[in-house]
């Protein structure tokens, strides 16, 4: 077990490696502002190359993903934000709120949800999402929460940043009620029977008592439901707007992301003769995998200390 154990984070680090290694000429040239500054741009395709900072680049080309890093960390927030609750209480409803007979028929559905292409996504939130929320729900949302920062403003034509968080939200959501509800069922029968035996309603059992025997998984989804949203391409590239060099004024602003942007700029990249747009994307890539290693590793520091301020129930 340790073994197979160690293959995964062989793999990881290999990966790792290859990046670094592989965009090292472009992290020489671009330095810390890659990180600070929003101005992506290839330079001139048909200019002869030149000598800059010891790196053949084309003429005028600049490669900063301020507004990348920004895009990719608010969708995927607002799409945690939105999803832990509304997946904490589908997978309540589906543990204890439903009959037995339709428990594992509503729970394969959820499943389902989760196997489903993240191109369908995308294409239900191209085709049905952004015209119902251009037309209807941003309009209103700025007319009436508009005194909230963030929220006013111009409303756009529905792609942005609060339509890339809905449909990641749709993307997460099966997965942290899958796994909760399956951690809530396999618990001791005898917790809720000792909390009802008490007095405790069976809601207040479930929230008082099962609920916090399951924490350590409610965490642990939570986690992989973000690595999803940090790591989500193809829906997201096809409501987001794919925003170049753009940071959000306000929560309807079209935005890209990290893992989308790769995907848009890499035909485009290939064209430079230099090289240093693919290296470059390949930081790109870099920098979403340290960020996804730093989202775990937080993880696992706060399973660490919530064991130790508060031991399971299990």
């Amino acid at each position: 077990m340790a073994l197979l154990g160690s293959v995964v984070a062989l793999i990881l680090g290999m990966l790792i490696i290859f990046l670094a290694l592989y965009a090292w000429p472009a992290i020489r040239f671009n330095g810390w502002h890659f990180l600070t500054r929003s101005n992506w741009s290839l330079g001139f395709l048909y200019a002869n190359p030149i000598m800059r900072k010891g790196q053949q680049v084309l003429p005028g080309a600049h490669y900063g993903i301020l507004f990348l890093i920004a895009g990719t960390l608010l969708s995927t927030a607002i799409a945690v934000v939105l999803a832990v609750p509304v997946g904490v209480g589908a997978a309540m409803f589906l543990a204890e709120g439903v009959p037995s007979y339709l428990r594992s028929w509503l729970s394969f559905f959820v499943e389902l949800l989760a196997a489903i292409p993240s191109v369908v996504y995308g294409l239900w939130g191209y085709v049905v999402v952004i015209p119902f929320l251009s037309r209807h729900v941003f309009p209103w949302m700025a007319r009436t929460l508009g005194f909230i920062p963030f929220f006013g403003g111009d409303t756009g034509s529905g792609y942005g940043l609060l339509t890339a968080g809905l449909v990641l939200t749709l993307m997460i959501v099966p997965l942290i009620t899958a796994t909760l509800r399956d951690a809530l069922v396999s618990q001791h029968s005898y917790l809720r029977d000792a909390a009802l035996a008490l007095g405790a309603s069976r809601y207040e059992a479930l929230w008082t008592v099962q609920l916090p025997g399951v924490r350590r998984v409610l965490i642990g989804s939570s986690i992989l439901a973000t690595g999803r949203a940090l790591g989500e391409t193809m829906a997201v590239l096809m409501v987001s707007g794919n925003a170049l060099n753009i940071l959000p004024s306000n929560i309807y602003t079209t935005i890209s992301t990290m893992a989308s942007f790769i995907v848009s700029q890499l035909d485009s990249a290939l064209t430079d003769p230099t090289g240093m747009a693919v290296r470059s994307l390949a930081e790109v890539a870099l920098v979403l995998c340290l960020i996804s290693i730093v989202v775990n590793g937080l993880a696992r520091i706060l399973l660490y200390y919530q064991d130790r301020l508060a031991p399971s129930m299990d």
